[in-house]
């Protein structure tokens, strides 16, 4: 049995295992943590498949985006297992009746797509790569769909943060029109003021001298 075999029956049996326990754990966090584990295992089944751009899209997507607002969300809300409990225990027939639909129509359309399958490849497959097939399908035959796409998520980009601008009355900024009307000669202005300290420095220091002058006159 060659080593990419024994890879892809160890990453397929994790897979399986994370799997049950996804739908197994009691606690929330643990099944979402079992979710991601999942996740990396069928990363790692798409590597060995040379399909290493559907495996990054898994990993950027799905773990790094999706499966952690998963997770802060769980553990940031406070979820009662007693009454998880009882939730499953009340649905406990509606899920083994759905399951049950989704485990036949799988085994009909895998047994009935694996009998019907030609099993010999190509002699070519091996040196298809599946990164740079999609990227020339994507910037030659579907150029303007991409640029649509890119141009939908700028706008959403966008919007979402033009809604979460709050603007403070006791904000301090600059604004920008009035900055690019500026001329270099008003860019610096002299202000006199009067200093009312000062004055009163001064004239105390003077009501001094005149008290000092008086009394040496008087001694005199």
């Amino acid at each position: 049995m060659e080593f990419e075999t024994v890879l892809f029956y160890a990453f397929a049996a994790i897979l399986t295992l994370a799997a049950l326990r996804v739908v197994t754990s009691r606690n929330p966090v643990h099944a979402v943590l079992y979710l991601v584990l999942s996740f990396f295992t069928g990363a790692a089944l798409w590597i060995l498949l040379k399909a290493e751009f559907l495996a990054l899209i898994l990993l950027l997507v799905y773990v790094g985006a999706v499966m952690v607002l998963f997770l802060f969300v769980v553990m940031m809300m406070d979820i009662e297992l007693g009454e998880l409990k009882r939730i499953a225990r009340k649905n406990l027939a509606l899920a083994l009746f759905v399951g049950g639909l989704i485990v036949l129509e799988m085994s009909a359309v895998i047994f009935r797509g694996f009998f019907a399958l030609d099993l010999h490849a190509p002699d070519d497959a091996s040196r298809i790569g599946l990164t740079s097939e999609i990227g020339k399908a994507l910037f030659t035959d579907y150029l303007f769909s991409v640029e649509i796409a890119a141009i939908i998520l700028l706008v959403a980009l966008i919007a979402a943060v033009t809604l979460t601008i709050r603007r403070r009355s006791d904000a301090r900024y600059t604004s920008a029109s009035v900055a690019i009307r500026v001329r270099p000669e008003d860019r610096l202005r002299v202000v006199e003021m009067k200093a009312e300290g000062v004055e009163r420095v001064r004239a105390g220091t003077e009501s001094a001298e005149d008290e000092t002058g008086s009394g040496g006159k008087d001694k005199e």
